[in-house]
C-alpha cells in the first residue's frame, strides 16, 4: 500500500497505463536567417492555439465553461506580446533556433513563477512548461500521447499531467490518475474533480513500481494507492467504490433544502469563486451565495489592468446570477507573491509579510483601488453585494478604505448613479493581529470572514507550500482553534455575521466545532456543498457544546483530530 496526496475523491479500479511524454532534447543553433525562423515560430504559436482551443471547446461541452478557463488562460499567455516578443527578440538579436529560444524564455517564466512559494504561481510554471512543449513538439514534428484513446478501465500513471494532457481524457474510459508529482491545488487536480475521476498525487517513485497492465487500486478520498491487489482487496474496494457512488448519488436530495440544524439553527451555506463562470456550479450543487469572490483572477493572465467597466460588467454578472442571494467580493489581493507585470511590483523578500493586499490597494488608490471599489459599488446596484478587505492588520487600514467608500458613494450621488446605499463591508480575518483585535474590528465592520489557510500560517509562523514543516499546518491546531472561536465570540457579541472561507469550512473534522462555537456562514467549493449540508442538518448544536469543551481541552492537533475522528464515529 502506498499514500499519496488526495486529489480528486472516489474509488478507482483498473489496469495502469503508463504515460510518459517523449523526452525533447532541445539543442541551440545559430540560424542565418533570422527572419524565415520567426516566421516559423509564428507559426508554431498558431497551430498551438488552434490545438488548445479545440481542447477548451472539447473541455467545455464535457464539464462546463468554468473548467476551459483553465486551457482559455494558456491562449492568452500564448497571445501575449511580451512573452513572443521576448522569443522573437532572442531569435532576431542571438540568431537561435525557435526550439531554444522557446526552452529558454519560457524556462526563465516558468523559474520565476515556481520561485514565488505561491500555490497560484505554482500553477502558472506549470501552463508555462505546458505550453513550452507544446510548441516545440510542433516545430520538431513530435507528436503527443494519445491520452483521449486509451481503453476502458484505464488508470493512468505518469510523472505529471500537464493541464492539456488531463483535458484531453475520455471519463468514461479513465478510471483513476495516479502521478508522481502535483498537489491538490494544481490545475490538473482541479480537472480530475471537474471530469470526476478519483485521483491521487505525489506518489514519489511510482513509475519505477508499476508496469503496463498491472491491476490497480487507488482511493481518490484518503490518497491510498494500491498496486496488485490481492482478489479480497479488490473486492473490498469495489464495495467501497459502489458505497461512494451510492452516497454521491444520495446527496441530490439535499438540493433545494435549507440548511437548518436539528435544533433549529438556519446556517448560511456558500462557495469560494474565482471567475464569473463559476456561478454555474454555485447554483447547479444550490449554493445560498457567494461567501468569497477573488479579484485577483481577473487581474490575472492579461498584459494590461481590467478597467473599471470591465470589473463592473463581472461583479454585476454575479450578483444578477445570484438573484438577490449575498455575494462576498474580496478586494485586490496581490502583491510580490503574484507577479502580474503590468503592475509594476517589485519582488519582495518575505512576499506573504509584503506589500501586498490592502497595503499596496491603499497605497495606489487612484490607479487601482478607487476603479475597483467604485465597479462594486456600481454592481451592488444588481444585487446583495458585500465588500470585503483581505489582511488587515490595524484600524488605521479597515477605516482608510471605508472612507474610500463613502468618498465614492458622494461621487457616484453627484453623478446620479445607483448602488446599494447601506452597503456591507467587512473584513477578512486571517492575521494574528486581526484575531487578537477580533473585538475592536467587530465594532466597526459589518462581518468577518475567517481565512483559515492564512490565519493557520501567520498564527503557526508556517510557510504552508514547505512540505519540511507541513506538520506544523493544521487548522485543529489548538492555537488555531482558540483564534477562531474568539473570533466568532467578538463577532457574535456585536451582532455581526460570522463566516469562513477558508478549506476548514468544509472538514468534517471541524464543522461539528465551528457549529459548536456558532459560526454563521460556511463557504467553501462549491462541489462540496450538498455534502456539508448533509453534515449540518444532522447535527444540534446544543449537544455539540460538551464536545467543543472537551476537544479545547487538548493541547496538540494529533489529540484534537483523534477525538474528533472518534466523535464523529459514534
Amino acid at each position: 500500500m502506498l499514500k499519496g496526496t488526495n486529489a480528486s475523491a472516489g474509488i478507482g479500479i483498473g489496469k495502469a497505463v503508463i504515460v510518459e511524454e517523449t523526452e525533447l532534447n532541445i539543442q541551440k543553433v545559430t540560424i542565418e536567417d533570422s527572419e524565415a525562423e520567426k516566421i516559423r515560430f509564428q507559426e508554431a504559436v498558431k497551430q498551438a492555439m488552434e490545438e488548445i482551443g479545440a481542447l477548451a471547446k472539447d473541455l467545455a461541452a464535457k464539464v462546463g465553461e468554468k473548467e476551459a478557463e483553465i486551457l482559455n488562460g494558456h491562449l492568452l499567455l500564448l497571445s501575449d506580446p511580451m512573452l513572443t516578443g521576448e522569443i522573437e527578440n532572442a531569435i532576431a538579436v542571438d540568431h537561435m533556433n525557435s526550439e531554444f529560444a522557446v526552452e529558454t524564455v519560457c524556462n526563465t517564466y516558468a523559474d520565476m513563477f515556481s520561485s514565488m512559494g505561491d500555490e497560484l504561481m505554482q500553477q502558472r510554471a506549470t501552463d508555462m512548461r505546458d505550453i513550452k512543449t507544446r510548441i516545440q513538439k510542433i516545430l520538431l514534428n513530435v507528436k503527443s500521447v494519445d491520452i483521449a484513446s486509451l481503453p476502458k478501465g484505464s488508470i493512468i500513471i505518469s510523472k505529471d499531467l500537464t493541464p492539456s494532457m488531463t483535458a484531453g481524457i475520455n471519463p468514461d474510459h479513465v478510471t483513476g490518475i495516479v502521478t508522481e508529482l502535483g498537489g491538490k491545488t494544481s490545475h490538473s487536480a482541479i480537472l480530475a474533480r471537474a471530469l470526476e475521476i478519483p485521483a491521487v498525487v505525489a506518489i514519489k517513485g511510482i513509475m519505477d513500481q508499476v508496469k503496463d497492465g498491472m491491476n490497480f487500486v487507488l482511493d481518490g478520498s484518503d490518497g491510498t494507492v494500491i498496486v496488485d491487489p490481492s482478489e479480497d482487496v479488490l473486492a473490498d474496494y469495489t464495495l467501497k467504490r459502489d458505497q461512494f457512488m451510492k452516497e454521491k448519488k444520495e446527496l441530490e436530495q439535499y438540493i433545494g433544502k435549507p440548511t437548518i440544524t436539528k435544533d433549529g439553527v438556519s446556517i448560511e451555506l456558500v462557495a469560494n469563486i474565482g471567475k464569473p463562470e463559476d456561478v454555474e456550479k454555485v447554483l447547479h450543487y444550490d449554493g445560498e451565495g457567494i461567501g468569497l469572490f477573488r479579484t485577483e483572477f481577473l487581474f490575472m493572465d492579461r498584459t494590461s489592468m481590467p478597467t473599471e467597466e470591465e470589473q463592473f460588467e463581472s461583479y454585476r454578472k454575479v450578483a444578477t446570477a445570484m438573484n438577490g442571494k449575498p455575494v462576498i467580493i474580496r478586494t485586490l489581493d496581490i502583491g510580490g507573491d503574484k507577479e502580474i507585470p503590468y503592475m509594476g511590483l517589485e519582488k519582495d523578500e518575505n512576499p506573504f509579510l509584503g506589500y501586498r493586499a490592502i497595503r499596496f490597494c491603499l497605497d495606489r488608490k487612484e490607479d487601482v483601488y478607487k476603479p475597483q471599489l467604485r465597479a462594486l459599488l456600481r454592481a451592488s446596484a444588481f444585487g446583495d453585494i458585500r465588500i470585503m478587505v483581505p489582511l488587515v492588520t490595524c484600524l488605521e487600514e479597515i477605516r482608510e478604505a471605508k472612507d474610500l467608500i463613502e468618498e465614492i458613494k458622494k461621487e457616484l450621488d453627484e453623478t446620479g448613479v445607483a448602488y446599494k446605499k447601506e452597503i456591507q463591508v467587512g473584513i477578512m480575518v486571517e492575521t494574528a493581529a486581526a484575531s487578537l483585535m477580533a473585538d475592536v474590528f467587530a465594532k466597526e465592520v459589518d462581518f468577518f470572514s475567517i481565512g483559515t489557510n492564512d490565519l493557520t500560517q501567520y498564527t503557526m509562523s508556517v510557510d504552508r507550500g514547505n512540505e519540511k514543516i507541513s506538520y506544523l499546518y493544521s487548522p485543529l491546531n489548538p492555537a488555531v482553534l482558540r483564534s477562531i472561536r474568539y473570533i466568532i465570540e467578538c463577532g457574535r457579541k456585536e451582532g455581526i455575521m460570522v463566516g469562513m472561507c477558508g478549506e476548514a469550512a468544509s472538514d468534517p473534522l471541524l464543522i461539528p466545532l465551528l457549529l459548536a462555537f456558532g459560526l454563521n456562514e460556511f463557504s467553501m467549493s462549491a462541489s462540496a456543498i450538498l455534502n456539508a449540508r448533509k453534515l449540518i442538518m444532522g447535527y444540534d448544536t446544543s449537544e455539540l457544546q460538551a464536545m467543543a469543551q472537551e476537544a479545547m481541552s487538548f493541547a496538540t492537533a494529533k489529540e484534537v483530530e483523534a477525538y474528533m475522528k472518534e466523535f464523529i464515529s459514534r
